[in-house]
C-alpha cells in the first residue's frame, strides 16, 4: 500500500490569547484542522470569529499561546522570530487585500522581492519573476509601477510575487476586498487556475460569493470551528457574472 500523504497543514488544539489590560481575549480557543496538499480552502466567519487570527498563525506571522502547528512536516509553533521569517519566505506566498506593493518599484522588482531574501542573484531573480508575471498575464507590464496599473493588475502582481518562490501554500487575505465585482471574479478565476495546477490555496473572506470558489469552507465563530464542509456549490465566473 502507498503511504498516506501527510497534510501540508496540521493544527492541534491551536489557541491564541491576548492580554488587554486586565482583560483576556480568547481570539482562538481550540482549533484542530488538517489541510492536504493541493486543497483550496476558505476561512469564513463574522468579525471577531478568529479567522484572521488563524490566518496569522498559519502564515507564521504570530505564534500560538497553546497547541501545535505543523507546516509541511515542521513544527513551527515555538520557533523564534528569525526562524519563522525563514519559514514564511520559503513556504508561504501572501496575497493581501491592499496588495502591499512597493510604490516606486516596477512590477518585475516587486515580484522578485522574495528572491532577494532567498539569496538569488539578479539575473535568476529577473528570469523567474518574468516567468511568473507572464503566467498571470502581465508580461507586458513588467516595467510598470503600481500607480500605472489597475487594481486588478496590481493584485495580479501581488499573486505573482506570492508564487515566485514556489511556496507550499498561498495565503490570500480578503484578496478581492479592494476590487469591483467584475475584477474580483477575474482574480478568482486566476486562483482557480492556480488550484488546477496543484497549488494549495487558503483564503480568508467574509463574502459568500467569493468563498463559493473554494472547494472546502471552514466557518469559525467565537474562536472555534463551527463547520468544515466540502463545497458542493463551486462558483464559476460565467454563472456568477450572469447573476449580476
Amino acid at each position: 500500500m502507498a503511504p498516506t500523504p501527510s497534510p501540508v497543514i496540521k493544527t492541534t488544539n491551536l489557541a491564541k490569547k491576548y492580554i488587554m489590560g486586565t482583560e483576556v481575549i480568547n481570539a482562538l480557543r481550540s482549533v484542530s484542522i488538517e489541510i492536504q496538499r493541493g486543497e483550496y480552502v476558505a476561512f469564513m466567519g463574522p468579525s471577531g470569529s478568529g479567522k484572521s487570527t488563524l490566518m496569522n498563525l498559519i502564515g507564521c506571522l504570530d505564534t500560538p499561546t497553546e497547541g501545535s502547528y505543523v507546516l509541511n512536516g515542521q513544527d513551527v509553533s515555538r520557533m523564534s522570530d528569525n526562524a519563522l521569517a525563514e519559514v514564511r519566505n520559503k513556504e508561504i506566498g501572501f496575497v493581501f487585500q491592499t496588495f502591499n506593493l512597493l510604490p516606486r518599484a516596477s512590477s518585475l522588482d516587486n515580484v522578485a522581492l522574495p528572491l532577494i531574501y532567498a539569496g538569488y542573484g539578479k539575473r535568476e531573480r529577473d528570469e523567474r519573476a518574468m516567468t511568473v508575471l507572464e503566467s498571470v498575464g502581465l508580461g507586458t507590464r513588467a516595467k510598470h509601477k503600481p500607480n500605472e496599473l489597475s487594481g486588478g493588475q496590481r493584485q495580479r502582481v501581488a499573486i505573482a510575487r506570492a508564487l515566485v518562490n514556489h511556496p507550499s501554500i498561498i495565503l490570500a487575505d480578503e484578496p478581492t476586498g479592494n476590487l469591483d465585482s467584475k475584477t474580483s471574479y477575474e482574480i478568482m478565476d486566476l486562483f482557480e487556475a492556480l488550484y488546477a495546477k496543484g497549488n494549495t490555496i487558503i483564503m480568508v473572506t467574509h463574502e459568500e460569493d467569493i468563498a463559493r470558489y473554494a472547494h472546502r469552507i471552514v466557518r469559525l465563530r467565537d474562536g472555534l470551528v463551527e463547520s468544515d464542509v466540502v463545497n458542493t456549490d463551486i462558483a464559476t465566473h460565467a454563472s456568477m457574472s450572469s447573476e449580476q
